[in-house]
């Protein structure tokens, strides 16, 4: 079962689209009520919660070397 901070960004991920990093992350993340603690730990969650939806198939990483990624569905 996916994580609170996962399901919160999923649903603001298929809703705004775009690319999505850590920064953008953790602003939906606070949005949505999930972004509680400090800076360090409001970034570890939303970077694992990106991790949970890559590899639930939901979102795609844009290049190898980047921690930014799209919806799995858009070109």
């Amino acid at each position: 079962m996916p994580s609170q901070a996962a399901q919160a960004l999923e649903k603001s991920i298929r809703a705004l689209r775009g690319t999505w990093g850590t920064h953008r992350s953790v602003t939906a993340l606070r949005n949505a009520g999930v972004g509680h603690g400090d800076l360090r730990a409001q970034e570890k969650r939303a970077r694992q919660a990106l991790r949970d939806l890559k590899a639930a198939g939901v979102i795609v990483q844009i290049a190898p070397d980047s921690a930014t990624y799209r919806l799995s569905d858009e070109q």
